[in-house]
């Protein structure tokens, strides 16, 4: 019979770190690198957004930012660095 493994952890504390534990799987799972990808784009693209002179470019680099970071995604599975 296996061993039973004993919680003694508050209920709340357990239920905060499954919800946290579901957001890091959810977020990060499997491919950290496009999480920080989103992120590096979205804070590209905000720091673009706070001139206005510069929001048509932040419009058009948008998906370029994108597509690159999906490439150095499947440039890096590729290359054998993904488990």
């Amino acid at each position: 019979m296996a061993d039973r493994v004993v919680d003694d952890r508050p209920t709340a504390l357990r239920w905060l770190a499954a919800f946290g534990h579901f957001w890091w799987e959810f977020l990060i799972g499997d491919t950290p690198e496009l999480f920080i990808g989103a992120v590096a784009v979205i804070g590209i693209l905000a720091l673009l957004c706070l001139q206005v002179g510069l929001r048509t470019a932040a419009a058009y680099l948008a998906p370029v930012l994108v597509t690159l970071v999906l490439v150095a995604s499947v440039w890096w599975a590729a290359r054998g660095h993904v488990s």
